[in-house]
């Protein structure tokens, strides 16, 4: 420090202009600093995460992901109707139902392995499950309308989740292929035994291309979130189909 600043002569020295608006710039510096600094010395308390909120990872991991999902929703629900199956339903009606429900447990496994070859734990919190209180269960009609619906949601994911892919191994690709002839031949199946005829009616298909009509990951998302409420399952990772 300079000996200035003790000196009683330099300090009834008047202030220039020059100086004086030095002097009052350094002044309002050190309060606005004072101000910043002093307002508040809490800590933020750190934002916990939603328990509640599951995101799949991206790649082909979280495509598995998706496909487990799928197979759980349908398992889910084809095991509780034949638990109790209603006494309007056939025996035939219930082989159908009984041979969808192997199929997507089959797939369920299979994707579980994908996920976690190691097979070595939950995907998913313990108290995670497809709810199917909103089904109407109880009756023939109840089932073939819940079980076409899970069906024509799995037939129209399947075409959009191939392409997605992008690993070169070739047996997954495979299992997927096969996977959407397979969840196609179910839809068809059982809007059959419903309505007679309608397995490729408009609502199934595309009338300007008689193609499979599909729905994206956040479409087949969307319509799943109810029945796995409380929690949200979040596939902005996947990618996004062109």
């Amino acid at each position: 420090m300079s000996e200035h600043s003790f000196s009683s002569a330099w300090r009834a020295q008047p202030l220039g202009r020059r100086n004086f608006l030095r002097v009052s710039a350094a002044s309002a510096a050190t309060v606005a600093l004072v101000a910043t600094t002093g307002c508040s010395t809490e800590t933020p308390e750190p934002v916990e995460a939603d328990p509640h909120q599951i995101a799949l990872p991206s790649a082909d991991k979280g495509l598995f992901y998706y496909g487990y999902l799928l197979a759980l929703a349908l398992s889910t629900t084809y095991d509780k109707i034949l638990a109790s199956p209603p006494t309007d339903l056939t025996t035939a009606e219930r082989t159908v139902i009984a041979n969808m429900r192997d199929h997507q447990l089959v797939y369920r496994e299979l994707y579980h392995y994908y996920i976690d070859p190691t097979i070595g734990g939950a995907l998913f919190p313990t108290d995670f499950a497809f709810n199917t209180a909103t089904f109407t269960l109880t009756t023939r009609l109840g089932v073939l309308a819940a079980v076409q619906q899970l069906a024509d949601l799995a037939a129209a994911a399947y075409p959009v989740l191939l392409p997605l892919f992008t690993s070169a191994s070739a047996y997954p690709r495979a299992l997927l292929l096969k996977t959407v002839s397979v969840q196609a031949r179910h839809a068809a199946t059982i809007r059959d035994l419903r309505t007679p005829g309608s397995f490729a009616d408009s609502t199934a298909v595309e009338p300007s291309t008689g193609l499979l009509r599909t729905k994206t990951p956040a479409e087949v998302n969307a319509a799943l979130a109810p029945y796995f409420a409380p929690y949200v399952i979040s596939v902005a990772n996947l990618a996004v189909p062109v």
